[in-house]
This record gives C-alpha cells, structure tokens and sequence, in this order.
C-alpha cells in the first residue's frame, strides 16, 4: 500500500513501523522496497497525449485529427490515451499540455497550427517529453512537425468545382490567410481554370478556425453573389456545407468526408488519413529512434504516401467530373506537383516563372493569391 498509515493507529503505530523496517532490512537483497521510488521504466505505462482545438466531431480537422488519434489507440492497447478537445491557441494549451504530462503523458500531439508556440514553451521545460505537432514550421529537439500537401488534391478538387459551376463563380470560406490557406485557394483556382477558363473564386475570411455564425453568414453572402459552389478552409466545415444544400448551391469538402451534409450538392473533397502515419511516428519515439529521423524535423508527405486522400464522390459529380477527377489524383500519386509556373499573382506579376515548379518548403512560404482569385489578403495591400 502507498502512501502512510492512518494516525488512528496511535502510538502503535511506530512499533509496527520498526518491524517492517527491520524486515525490509533483512530481505533487501530479495527485493523489499519502497514502491514509489523504486519502479523501473520499463513498468511505467506508456501514456500519450492528444489536443484539439475545436471538437472531436466537427465533419473537419479536428474529426480527422481524433480518428488518427483511434488509430494510435489501437496500436497501443495498453496504452493510456489522454483526449482534450475545445483547447484554444492561447496558454491554455501550455496548461492542457502540462496537465497531461502530470498524468504521466511522454507522447503528445498538438494538433492545431495555433499549438506551436504554446507546445515550443512547453517543450522547453520538458526536454524528456516528445511533441509532434502538426502543421507547423518551427522545430525544436524534442518537438517536430508533420503535415500533407493537401493542397494537391485541392488542385483536383478546384477541377470539379470549375466543371460544375453553371456561373463561373465559386466560392471559399477561409479561417486566416496563413501559407497553407493561401496554397489552397490557390491550387483550387488553378484546378478549376484548367478545366474553365473562366472560372473566377470569390474569397472571404471568417478569422476563425470554427465560428459558424460567421460561417453561414460568409456562405450566405457569396451565394447570394450568384456563386453556386463553395469550398472552405475552415476545420468545422458542418456549416459550411449544410447552408451551401439548404441555399442549393453544390459544395466541396475539407479535411474529412462531409458528404452525408449534402445529398443533392456534394461534389467531392480533400481529407486526410492521420491514422497509419500517427502509428510510425508513435512507435519510432518509443524506440528511441525520434530524434535521427525524419519526424525531428518539417516532415512532410503528399499524396502517394496515402495521407491525402480524395473523398467520394456526390450526386453532383457528372460522370465527365468524375473521371477527369480521377484522373488527376492518379496523376498526384506520381508526386506531381500541380504548381508548374508560369503562374502569375492577383496583380499580374510572375510569381513561378515558365518551366519552374517550387520545392514543398518554397510553397509553404507562399504569401499570394493568383489571378482568377477575387478577395484580398487581410492586412495586405
């Protein structure tokens, strides 16, 4: 038993503690200990930890996130498995996060791109605990960061919105204009032109990750602009979708299958597959093997590693969508990167010269929206 006897022993209490000091004294030698102290690693249970910022059922990022999560669950049954959803991008993180390695967490996975700095802080203080964040672009010796080009699927996804548009006019509903949103608009309206030409995509920012009042009253505003599909970067992407049916407008998803949202209007989507590469990355730490491989650093992965992956397709995708869809994403399992230059900005300046195509990290600095996107980048000129 842990801990010390109950006082209502009495003076007794002290003779009983004699004895069992003089016994522990003789069968030292046979292991006699105390419990607390005396435990080895390898009885320690491995705890890992998991932190959303938005809920766990969001038809979205965090959805996508937590089913990684059940993956890595099932590769460690005897794990311990700490959730924690609705954790803002403040230092409530660093408490989130604190808390758990109190419980005992080794492992833990800060999934929102506003964790990085919070999960950096933290890190700091626990040089033994390892963080792997997802989507950021700063590392530390024991944090590293993955992430998917999910923006490549975008690209195939733009296409079938641009088939699909009767006006030529689609719409994105977009959280905060970081590289990975800008990456994504632009892939989208470079898929949609290389099927019409005239496709344009009219842009609003929420400035929220999940805020669905400013969600429908962004998709509110651009349908009644006559735009008749939506696309979003948003991680509840519920709302989105649910006013783009209930308006008739045709939608496209993000980061997980939102279909069911939209019988008659879905078309497809990008989602993500977290779960077999949260398992390596899970069981290269607990070999000891974190800090010489990839996941130390900005690991990242597109689409023939099985991360990314297309979601199925609507009603609303002709059979014409379909296969030109389809056969876009073979062509992304190759690693072609749909971002071949000349590819001009919003204001007509080359941005990716003729024959050139940039590099992932190139891309993840993107600050531009090119031409045929209509909206600006808040705090931009």
């Amino acid at each position: 038993m842990r801990g010390q006897l109950s006082s209502t022993f009495g003076r007794r209490a002290s003779a009983w503690m004699l004895a069992l000091a003089c016994m522990c004294a003789v069968l030292v030698a046979a292991g006699c200990g105390s419990s607390d102290s005396g435990s080895s690693g390898k009885d320690k249970k491995l705890t890992i930890g998991f932190l959303y910022v938005g809920p766990h059922n969001d038809f979205g990022y965090n959805q996508a996130a937590y089913q990684g999560s059940l993956a890595v669950e099932k590769a460690f049954p005897e794990a311990k498995i700490l959730q924690a959803e609705n954790v803002p991008e403040t230092a409530e993180a660093e408490r989130v996060m604190e808390k758990m390695i109190r419980d005992g967490a080794t492992i833990l996975f800060p999934t929102s791109f506003g964790h990085l700095k919070p999960a950096l802080n933290v890190a700091k203080r626990h040089p033994d605990v390892t963080f792997l964040h997802m989507g950021g672009l700063e590392t530390a010796p024991n944090l590293g960061t993955y992430f998917g080009t999910i923006y490549d699927t975008q690209y195939a996804v733009g296409q079938a919105a641009g088939s699909a548009t009767k006006s030529d006019k689609l719409g994105y509903v977009v959280a905060f204009p970081i590289a990975q949103t800008l990456l994504n608009i632009n892939a989208f309206e470079l898929g949609a032109q290389s099927v019409n030409p005239n496709a344009k995509t009219y842009v609003v920012f929420t400035g929220s990750w999940c805020d669905p009042g400013k969600q429908a009253e962004a998709t509110n505003s651009l349908v009644d602009q006559k735009i008749d599909v939506l696309a979003q970067h948003q991680d509840c992407t519920k709302t989105v979708v649910e006013t783009a049916e209930r308006r008739g407008a045709m939608s496209t998803g993000y980061h997980a299958d939102a279909s069911e949202l939209a019988p008659k209007g879905w078309l497809t989507g990008s989602v993500w597959n977290w779960g077999p590469l949260m398992v390596k990355m899970t069981k290269t730490v607990v070999a000891g093997k974190f800090k010489d491989s990839p996941y130390s650093g900005l690991y990242r992965v597109g689409v023939p590693s099985g991360v990314i992956k297309l979601a199925p397709f609507g009603a609303a995708a002709t059979p014409a969508i379909r296969t030109e869809v389809t056969k876009t994403f073979d062509k992304l399992k190759t690693g072609w990167v749909p971002f071949e230059g000349p590819i001009k900005d919003q204001s007509g300046k080359v941005v990716i010269p003729a024959g050139k195509t940039p590099n992932r990290h190139q891309l993840e600095s993107t600050s531009y929206l090119v031409q045929g996107v209509v909206g600006r980048i808040p705090g931009g000129s």
